[in-house]
């Protein structure tokens, strides 16, 4: 699938009349309505960069799980540090408007049966890439402190190359926050700013591909993602597919090598504010003949590397003490689109730590 691509140097570069970035941004915006992603151009997008980040993990998630339990944190819900897999599960698998939507997808379109699914096979770790509140939170533990890893070959190169490529997936946010709000229509801070102080996760997950790498495997069962935007940097392997919004059909996507391109999701606080008239994205991650391709690729070229399949993802947050209330500007344009695709869904006010609170009570993260 071609989703739109978003250049994110047009915006950042001055001296481009204004005419062109506010097309780009409607082009944005559009894209998020359309398809819930859309693959954004970053020139600042080092691929090096990615590369020793995923390297830093692989070797990571390649330690014994006696030394990863050490990273756990599961008093503050997994949501700093490690997560082990067959923690958590989809959501999907039980929740009654998430199994309407697959049942309305035509059976050739739908998602790897996730009913019987157990808890994921993954593994992930939190890395929080949040500016220091200025007052106290209501959420404690959505603003934790990071856990840095205790193994010395790990822990030396840790901290440079997490902050270094959490910034540069933030700072990509960060800006694209701004397009979407001037192409809906809205103050070019009207995201950033409830942002500024979000509990941004650097969230990258890992796959044993040695114990789960056979075909069909479910890896990250159907969902859609709690946060703001989702963003990712190219990963090693495919596996990745997304339901766009005015298709209703699956589509595997892949970032292209060298090209400074990041694929970016709506998640659910995106879908809140604007009242549905952006959805959050249906995704999954399994182990298909694209990704069993790259394995064996990956074996040959690199056979003294683990072969752990990591996602480079970033989770941008509104700040957890935000008030989540549809944009009425936003409320007209989404009914009618519910009106059109399925029923109606009320979006109630609530502080955004609470909607990521019930989320994870849903995943089983948190009690």
């Amino acid at each position: 699938m071609n989703l739109p691509c978003i250049d994110l140097d047009i915006f950042l570069s001055k001296g481009t009349p204004d005419s062109v970035i506010i097309a780009e941004c409607k082009k944005a915006a559009e894209a998020l309505i359309e398809h819930g992603a859309l693959v954004l151009h970053d020139s600042r997008v080092n691929e090096e960069d990615n590369d020793r980040f995923i390297d830093l993990l692989e070797d990571y998630f390649a330690q014994p799980e006696a030394e990863l339990r050490k990273d756990e944190r599961p008093e503050l819900g997994y949501q700093i540090g490690v997560t082990l897999e067959n923690t958590e599960k989809p959501k999907c698998a039980v929740h009654e408007p998430c199994l309407r939507v697959i049942e309305k997808l035509e059976p050739s379109e739908r998602p790897l049966d996730i009913s019987a699914h157990q808890p994921d096979p993954k593994c992930r770790f939190f890395w929080r890439m949040s500016e220091p509140l200025p007052y106290e939170s209501q959420f404690p533990v959505l603003n934790a402190q990071n856990v840095i890893p205790q193994a010395e070959s790990i822990k030396q190169r840790w901290t440079p190359i997490m902050e270094q490529w959490g910034s540069a997936m933030k700072s990509a946010v960060d800006d694209l926050s701004e397009m979407v709000a001037i192409g809906l229509g809205l103050p070019a801070k009207s995201f950033r700013e409830p942002g500024k102080y979000g509990s941004h996760l650097l969230a990258p997950t890992a796959s044993d591909l040695k114990k789960y790498g056979k075909k069909d495997t479910i890896l990250a069962g159907f969902h859609t993602d709690l946060n703001f935007l989702t963003i990712h940097g190219r990963s090693r392997y495919s596996g990745l597919h997304i339901w766009a919004r005015n298709s209703g059909k699956r589509h595997a996507v892949r970032i292209q090598p060298g090209s400074s391109n990041l694929l970016v999701q709506a998640g659910k606080q995106l879908e809140h504010l604007t009242g549905g008239l952006i959805k959050a994205g249906y995704h999954e991650v399994v182990v298909n003949d694209d990704l069993l391709s790259l394995l064996e690729k990956r074996k040959r070229d690199h056979p003294d590397r683990p072969l752990i399949r990591i996602s480079s993802t970033f989770f941008w947050h509104l700040s957890s003490n935000f008030d989540l209330v549809t944009i009425p500007e936003l409320a007209g344009r989404a009914k009618a689109l519910d009106s059109r695709e399925e029923d109606e869904v009320v979006y109630e006010p609530m502080k955004v730590g609470q909607l990521v609170s019930n989320e994870l009570k849903h995943i089983a993260l948190m009690a």
